[in-house]
């Protein structure tokens, strides 16, 4: 949840590679204020020593954190969904700057209900290589630097 009650953003990692990664995920979300983590298919299995090794105290985050098949389930209960990418691709979804995105997401989020309601997220790829086409299908935007 944002300082001023406003619910954040699920954070989706598909298949995250490294425990080490979730780990710092997780830390980088509780700085935010950022509390629900959705785990797609993470490669070294879970759950991880090396992540709640690398997340300094974001215990929390990793213990309530949800396993899911394939994105499509896991952003099934999401309204809005954005995609982080580094690299153009040849599809009509709408591109938004991370500035853009927040915005919008703050706009959504902050339009609901104290007891749910709207539910947005943001999808982040695998290390090595990111999100493929199929992933970023599922998304409402696409989220580039």
């Amino acid at each position: 949840m944002a300082g001023d009650g406003t619910p954040g953003p699920v954070i989706v990692l598909v298949e995250p590679q490294l425990g080490e990664n979730i780990g710092m995920a997780a830390r980088a979300m509780l700085n935010c204020g950022l509390t629900e983590l959705r785990l797609v298919k993470p490669r070294d299995g879970w759950p991880s020593d090396e992540a709640k090794a690398a997340s300094a105290g974001a215990d929390a985050i990793l213990a309530e954190a949800k396993l899911f098949e394939t994105t499509p389930d896991a952003v099934a209960d999401l309204e809005r969904v954005f995609a982080t990418t580094a690299r153009r691709r040849d599809m009509t979804t709408r591109v938004v700057t991370p500035r853009q995105a927040a915005a919008e997401i703050h706009a959504f989020l902050g339009g609901q209900e104290k007891d749910g309601g709207n539910r947005a997220g943001i999808l982040f790829g695998r290390e090595a290589k990111g999100l493929k086409n199929d992933d970023v299908t599922q998304a409402d935007a696409i989220v580039m630097v």
